[in-house]
């Protein structure tokens, strides 16, 4: 009697071939997953670096010509004067564009702090948010008066800026990073640089400059930012009858 079956050695092969069969259709889909992976984590990189430079962008184009008014000490009368702080690793001003509400909220005073990270592996940017309500809340910064060491000239002393869990890390590991404020000349020098602002106005621009601590060709890297200041107005003068 003929009986059709398969043999032991033919049923191996096949169970063989069908595993090998699912190993490269296995193999194929994590390649794909992968690739579909490390193609989304570029794209966020690209606009987490693009996001950061916006919001530089937007808040410095964002600063409002505001007053701060500055008492000397107990007992003496605030002095008004415009508020902004440059230095070469922090910056004070107030801007319409927060980083919660962007350009559709309340005015903030802005806090840009360059600090070293934990590790020592590098810098960060960080910055602090608080509200504007006028020119007592600008005031509360301001600890008195002071001569300037360049020019002799009396100015508002601001107290370091304080980096806690409120603060926000704009860019992390980088191997500096400082700032550059413009200001506007006469021809033909036009505009000169410098890495302290120490004038009753504001600069004309702030440049920050910045480099990433470790070169990832893969990522766009962090470059540095020119952010113009459109301030429009003179320091004091009443706009009230316009």
């Amino acid at each position: 009697m003929n009986r059709r079956g398969v043999t032991l050695l033919e049923l191996l092969a096949a169970i063989t071939l069908l595993s090998l069969l699912t190993t490269g259709v296995l193999l194929a889909m994590r390649m794909g997953f992968n690739a579909t992976h490390m193609t989304n984590e570029k794209l966020l990189d690209g606009r987490r670096v693009l996001s950061v430079q916006r919001i530089l962008e937007q808040q410095i184009a964002g600063l409002m010509p505001v007053a701060a008014d500055c008492v000397a000490g107990p007992g003496s009368p605030p002095a008004r004067t415009p508020f902004f702080q440059g230095a070469p690793e922090s910056m004070r001003f107030v801007s319409s564009y927060s980083l919660g509400e962007a350009a559709r909220g309340y005015p903030r005073i802005l806090e840009y702090q360059v600090s070293p990270r934990e590790d020592h592996q590098g810098v960060r940017l960080l910055v602090n948010e608080h509200f504007y309500s006028g020119p007592r809340s600008a005031g509360l910064f301001c600890l008195g008066w002071g001569p300037d060491p360049a020019s002799g000239a009396l100015l508002p002393r601001f107290p370091p800026i304080r980096v806690g869990p409120s603060s926000f890390v704009l860019a992390d590991r980088l191997a500096y990073c400082r700032f550059l404020y413009r200001e506007a000349l006469p021809p033909p020098v036009f505009e000169r640089w410098a890495p302290m602002w120490a004038k009753f106005t504001w600069p004309s621009a702030v440049r920050i400059e910045l480099a990433p601590l470790e070169a990832q060709p893969s990522r766009p890297p962090l470059v540095s930012i020119t952010a113009p200041i459109r301030v429009n107005r003179a320091p004091f003068e009443s706009y009230a009858d316009y």
